[in-house]
């Protein structure tokens, strides 16, 4: 729907986009980041055809923003930082001026009043526009946006100055506006980006620093990933039973969180997931799972990172995983050698007899008759 290729632009001396290329798919919620300064505004304002490139090109549809401004831009609703609207026109007057600017060709009154219930404003359709909140007024610029219907929708920080509840109302609007629209959403609110988005671009010095999603960057960049368990039951036969799954490569006691419960920190082989056989092991023993979460990096964390003096390494890391084609999320292919894990036994309180921890449990032989009636029977497994 959106391709960007080799986009430059000087302003004078200062290189303030340097060669960006990106595409954005058909559907798809792009959160585009970057610190002020970074060129962000400036790629924005050339994808509506505000301004002109240097060099490089934009496509909306197909259709190059400078060679078919008119087509590229009838395919392009936009949604500048500050809303441009004409505060002593009512909300329906405004509107119905923005489709006659537009020139669309739908039924006029039936579009506008469909518009205005899309986005909630409906019920203020005829005040004027000055006495709105403003979080209306970001809705009424919102609604200037769409009118028209069209397949690109550009916003460029939309909940800026919103109060927490209108930012989580205009975040679900985004959201439904998803389904509808190819959209790119500007922010300076990560938890809202990570949100809504699909993908994220990350421009810092006018060039791409970052081209993915949330997750496969938290996994890339992250130097210590760690598990965090708490788990209620014996402190010492929980750090045993833990120690002894196949690639779990450190087990730290963090103390006593709630009388009975024990946290700890578990740091594994980063190619195997363990999470099925920790929560197996721990069931499998009647003690309780209280808690259960990984320390991924937060966006705030790989923005940081991408943005400020670790960016580099931070670049390269990333520019290596994609290289390699090593990066396995899916750590099920790779398995630790059980003969190489130490016996470890515990105790078990219920029949005070001694068990090794250090392999898998079956399963239960009582489930295994079962599933085998089952099928004798022509039922499914």
């Amino acid at each position: 729907m959106i391709e960007v290729k080799n986009l430059t632009k000087y302003y004078g001396d200062k290189h303030a986009v340097d060669g960006i290329s990106f595409s954005v798919k058909q559907g798809e919620i792009l959160g585009f980041l970057g610190p002020n300064g970074a060129g962000k505004s400036t790629t924005m304002n050339i994808l509506t055809g505000y301004i002109s490139s240097t060099s490089g090109s934009v496509e909306i549809d197909g259709y190059d923003i400078l060679d078919n401004p008119i087509e590229a831009k009838q395919k392009i609703g936009y949604l500048p930082e500050l809303p441009p609207l004409y505060t002593d026109m009512t909300v329906q007057g405004y509107l119905s001026f923005v489709y006659d600017l537009k020139k669309c060709k739908i039924p006029k009154k039936q579009h506008i009043d469909d518009v205005c219930r899309r986005v909630r404003i409906d019920h203020v359709q005829n005040r004027i526009i000055k006495n709105l909140s403003k979080g209306y007024r970001q809705r009424v610029g919102l609604a200037q946006a769409l009118i028209g219907n069209p397949e690109v929708l550009i916003l460029d920080e939309p909940t800026v100055g919103l109060d927490p509840k209108q930012i989580i109302e205009i975040r679900d609007l985004i959201k439904v506006l998803g389904e509808r629209h190819t959209v790119i959403l500007s922010s300076h609110i990560l938890s809202e980006v990570q949100a809504v988005c699909d993908r994220l671009v990350i421009i810092n010095g006018g060039k791409i620093v970052a081209d993915d999603t949330a997750e496969n960057l938290t996994r890339k960049l992250s130097k210590d990933f760690r598990y965090i368990i708490r788990v209620e039951g014996p402190q010492e036969d929980i750090q045993k039973v833990l120690s002894s799954i196949p690639g779990m490569k450190e087990v730290l006691f963090n103390g006593e969180k709630e009388p009975g419960a024990f946290e700890f920190s578990l740091e594994s082989d980063p190619t195997l997931d363990i999470r099925r056989e920790v929560f197996h092991r721990i069931v499998n023993r009647n003690w309780t799972i209280l808690s259960f979460r990984s320390t991924e990096m937060t966006l705030e964390d790989i923005f940081l990172m991408l943005t400020t003096g670790d960016s580099a390494a931070a670049e390269a890391t990333l520019a290596g995983a994609g290289e390699d084609g090593n990066d396995q999320s899916d750590s099920e292919s790779a398995s630790a050698d059980p003969a190489q894990v130490a016996s470890i036994e515990v105790v078990n309180p219920e029949t005070g007899s001694t068990e090794d921890v250090s392999k898998p449990l079956e399963a239960p032989k009582g489930l295994e008759e079962k599933k085998v009636n089952i099928n004798e029977n022509g039922g499914e497994e």
